[in-house]
Order: C-alpha cells, then sequence, then structure tokens
C-alpha cells in the first residue's frame, strides 16, 4: 500500500462519520460506497437469459442460447450485439435521472461497476465511445452523461475512450413519442464522423455507451455510422434498457 492509498485508508472512517455513504438509488445511508440499500437492490430487474443474441430483447424461457429474435432475423440490426444491465424500473431510472437532470455526476462512477461486466471479453482493439449530444444540449446540461458513463468505464476496464469520434449535428425531437418511421427520418443525417475518425476505427471493435435504451433508434444510427467507417464490430452497452417499446 502506497502512502496516498494509506492516508485514504486512514480518513476514510473521518469522512465517512461527515458524510455518510448513501444509497445510489433512494439515498439512505448505507455500507458502501456507490452501493444500492437492500430495499433498491431488491427492485432492480437484472437482464438475463434467454435474449436475443444480438438486440438483447426478451425471448421465450425455451429459447436455446444464441437464439435471434424474429424481428432481428427479418431485418439485421448495424450492431453486433446490445445489452443493457436491468430494465427501466424505479431502480434503473432514480439513478439514471439523477445523473442526468440531478447533476450527481458520481452516479457516472456506479453504472459503470455494474456495467463493466457485460464488455466483450479479451479484445486488445476495443474501443469504447459514448452516444454524442448536440452542443445545444450539452450547454444547457453542461455535461453527456454517456461521456461520464464512457470514461468511468474506461478507467474501470482499462480501456481507451474516444468522446469525440462521434458529432451530432443535427437537434432532433424527443423520440420516444413517435412512430417507427418518424424517429427513422427524424435520426436521418443526425451523426457525422469526427474528421480523422475513419483511421481511428478501420478493424477495430468499437463499444458505443449510452445510460438508458428507450426506442433503440438513436444508437442504431450511431452504430450504423461507425460501421460504415469500418468498424470491425459494434456492440451497445447501456445502463438500463425500456422493454415494451419497439426497435
Amino acid at each position: 500500500m502506497g502512502l496516498g492509498d494509506a492516508l485514504r485508508a486512514a480518513a476514510r472512517p473521518l469522512v465517512d462519520y461527515a458524510l455518510p455513504p448513501r444509497c445510489a438509488a433512494c439515498g439512505v445511508i448505507v455500507d458502501q460506497p456507490g452501493t444500492l440499500c437492500v430495499a433498491c437492490w431488491q427492485e432492480v430487474q437484472f437482464i438475463g437469459e434467454p435474449i436475443c443474441a444480438l438486440c438483447g430483447m426478451d425471448l421465450p424461457a425455451m429459447a436455446d442460447a444464441g437464439t435471434q429474435c424474429g424481428a432481428c432475423l427479418a431485418t439485421p440490426p448495424p450492431y453486433d450485439r446490445a445489452r443493457a444491465v436491468m430494465r427501466y424500473g424505479t431502480v434503473g431510472r432514480t439513478v439514471a435521472h439523477r445523473l442526468k437532470y440531478g447533476r450527481r455526476v458520481g452516479l457516472a462512477t456506479v453504472m459503470a461497476a455494474h456495467m463493466v461486466r457485460l464488455l466483450p471479453a479479451d479484445d486488445p482493439d476495443m474501443l469504447l465511445v459514448p452516444v454524442p449530444l448536440h452542443r445545444w444540449r450539452i450547454w444547457s446540461r453542461g455535461f453527456n452523461q454517456a461521456a461520464l458513463i464512457a470514461r468511468a468505464l474506461g478507467r474501470r476496464a482499462g480501456l481507451p475512450v474516444d468522446l469525440h469520434l462521434l458529432r451530432r449535428v443535427k437537434r432532433t425531437p424527443p423520440l420516444h413519442s413517435l412512430g417507427r418511421r418518424a424517429r427513422l427520418r427524424a435520426m436521418q443525417g443526425a451523426f457525422t464522423l469526427h474528421e480523422g475518425g475513419r483511421a481511428r476505427l478501420v478493424g477495430r471493435t468499437v463499444v458505443l455507451i449510452d445510460d438508458i435504451w428507450t426506442t433503440g433508434t438513436t444508437a442504431t444510427a450511431c452504430a450504423r455510422l461507425l460501421r460504415q467507417g469500418g468498424a470491425a464490430r459494434v456492440e451497445i452497452l447501456c445502463w438500463s434498457r425500456v422493454s415494451h417499446l419497439d426497435d
């Protein structure tokens, strides 16, 4: 243990006394920072098999591993895999909203701690790329929550993060209230690659990072652009996922 670690360990009881760690969702006092209380933990609906091998949607209980859903079989998506930690229930929504609207930027580290287990294994060419926000949204909010999560994931997994590879050049309306065709029209031309982006993409595995998968339209548009730019493989990784909307 280095001197810095020793000092932090010595100061920890004093910090916990003055500012006790709190549940990432409801805010009650917990034993360890960055964790959930028992009540919130029991409410989490973690996503697990059986799910579609590509888009991650729920499949019937008897489905085998590697099975694709009917939508992906009919129209293969431009990404290789999409995964999320949990369904968009009370806990998933609260944590994401506290980060995005409550400016609790430290929650990005909490989210990354759960998301890291879903990263592809043993890929030395992996690159983490956040879903970009339009500059007006960044100016009004002050940050891009997907970029904060990507940075935290990069630190935890020891992976490179490219915050500027994708650019959002078109403001779009909220997509969850639109039909599928209207969403697709709204996303046309919304993203572009940064100048020199193709050279950073060719032959690499790109993991696209976002907080919430609602309709999937935004992440799918980004994935298509990354593939067109030369990425060998594109995966999408989110904190939580709304399951009842069509993708």
